[in-house]
């Protein structure tokens, strides 16, 4: 794919900004992403109309197969989806879904027993984001239908728990990768006496989005807060509706199913922990199979060099396999099985687009590489040394907004971030890493074709672009407070002050949109 005259510009800046602008002013995500990849197309082409559609078959193309090759990181996750959806529709069939839903109200039947349990996952799953978002869903999403959770509150409480745990766990896939590119600015700057897990360890009390986006995350939970269109959402889930019916069946919801027989909560239990057991296994199994010669094998190593795709396919194979025996012990018929196993992939197909259309933008994204320009911009400004937290969360943002990936972010500013402060201000790496990380986590928080949300959307049953405009507010507000915190130690250097900084300005937000009129929900309790 050749570049033109309008990359590495402020014109490469037009494709992500036409996607993401469309999907907040139409709420058509589908038609905003296609929109966006189009114009890409037609700046990397000079606007021509043969080399344009060669462009986006091209493109089509990449999506499952590069360099003669499979794309497998593509067909895995889409893979991962239809066994999900399988298996959810599974759950429901055998009767697992209400029997687990009967079980649970008999001991969180509050909506904020429901809402904590989905924040306090978060300490159970935190391996990988992808996995948190989508297995949590299944798990909770019974207990919160039955408390009259709206799914854009539940698709909060994923989204908001599972990056933000990841990006301060070293041992999750998150982890490996940040300790990893850490480790290569360390050894750059001639820094080999720090170790790369020390310094990730001093970094995450620096990561003031991450917590406080899990302080927030449990503030709302504990105290149903309700913020601009949550509101709404939750009063219309006060009176059964959970989505907004009136645009169709979420992805994610696997409808149409009726139990056939009385099922136990352990269908649904022990699939789910199968899956999680046989996805971290295969975590381990393809790191070391990955591991280069010479590598000591740690918990560290095996995750940095896991293939998180791949071991989801596993998990989810597993997951399904456990599901299918469990169906069949209940006498579920076999043209039921293979019914409900379709029709239960066929749920994840809005998923499975919305998807395929934010890899492609991606892609385009990459091509016009708006990723450096914003990257060179950063580099030609001269910065005073206390503003460069404040300043680089901002920045890493609004690229990992525009790109839709935190990880993408993360491997082209995490470096620059490096050089600005090693030389002249090296008390500042740890601040500047940490902004970097913190802003990466946002901007993809906020982003609606980050694959992270969109997989956050599908888990919890919600429509996509609903989850991207309840979910702003509160990631807009946490953004601010943690702008302020960086400010704070750019100018003091103290943590403490910054912490303190960010709490006090966290407990007003919260004291002050806690005040206001509540939602009043039927299963709600004091």
């Amino acid at each position: 794919m050749d570049l033109t005259s309008y990359s590495h510009s402020a014109y490469s800046l037009l494709p992500p900004a036409i996607a993401l602008v469309m999907a907040i002013l139409t709420r058509r995500v589908l038609i905003s992403l296609a929109c966006g990849i189009v114009v890409g197309a037609a700046l990397l082409k000079q606007f021509m109309v043969v080399g344009g559609i060669e462009y986006l078959l091209d493109l089509a193309k990449h999506l499952v197969c590069s360099d003669d090759s499979w794309n497998s990181w593509n067909i895995n996750i889409l893979l991962f989806l239809l066994l999900l959806g399988s298996m959810t529709g599974l759950m429901q069939v055998n009767g697992s879904t209400v029997a687990f839903a009967n079980w649970a109200r008999q001991r969180i039947n509050t909506h904020r027993g429901a809402s904590l349990l989905t924040a306090l996952l978060c300490f159970v799953v935190f391996i990988d984001d992808y996995f948190h978002s989508l297995a949590v869903g299944s798990i909770t999403r019974p207990v919160t239908d039955h408390a009259k959770i709206s799914r854009a509150k539940l698709a909060y409480l994923l989204d908001s728990t599972a990056a933000p745990m990841c990006v301060i766990m070293p041992i999750s896939s998150w982890g490996a990768y940040i300790i990893a590119l850490i480790g290569g600015i360390l050894a750059a700057h001639g820094m080999a006496d720090i170790s790369p897990l020390n310094a990730f360890i001093n970094i995450i009390p620096l990561n003031f989005y991450a917590l406080f986006a899990l302080i927030m995350a449990f503030s709302v939970a504990y105290f149903n807060i309700n913020i601009a269109g949550m509101a709404k959402h939750e009063q219309q889930a006060s009176l059964g509706h959970l989505f907004d019916e009136h645009k169709g069946i979420p992805a994610g919801t696997s409808t149409g199913f009726k139990a056939t027989v009385t099922g136990t909560p352990w269908g649904l239990i022990l699939p789910l922990l199968i899956l999680a057991l046989a996805t971290f296994c295969a975590f381990l199994l393809t790191g070391y199979q990955a591991l280069p010669d010479g590598t000591s094998v740690t918990i560290f190593s095996l995750l940095k060099n896991t293939d998180v795709a791949f071991s989801l396919v596993i998990g989810g194979f597993a997951g399904l396999i456990a599901s299918v025996i469990f169906s069949c012990s209940l006498k579920v018929t076999l043209g039921c099985l293979s019914y409900t196993i379709l029709r239960g992939a066929q749920s994840m197909l809005g998923a499975i687009w919305v998807l395929l259309f934010a890899w492609s933008i991606a892609t385009v994204i990459r091509d016009i590489h708006t990723g450096t320009y914003l990257a060179s911009q950063v580099k030609a400004i001269a910065l005073p040394p206390a503003l460069l937290p404040m300043i680089l969360f901002i920045i890493a943002g609004v690229m990992a907004f525009a790109t839709g990936t935190s990880w993408g972010t993360f491997g082209v500013m995490l470096p620059i971030a490096g050089d600005i402060v090693a030389t002249s201000y090296p008390e500042m790496m740890y601040p500047v890493l940490a902004a970097v990380l913190a802003g990466s986590v946002f901007g993809d928080h906020c982003s609606p074709i980050s694959d992270t949300t969109i997989l956050s959307s599908t888990g919890a049953g919600c429509h996509h672009i609903d989850h991207v405009m309840t979910q702003l507010p509160y990631a807009l507000l946490t953004a601010f407070i943690s702008a302020i915190a960086y400010l704070v130690i750019g100018y003091t250097g103290s943590l403490w002050m910054a912490i303190s900084a960010g709490l006090i300005l966290l407990c007003i937000g919260l004291v002050w949109f806690n005040q206001r009129p509540k939602v009043s929900t039927l299963a709600a309790s004091a």
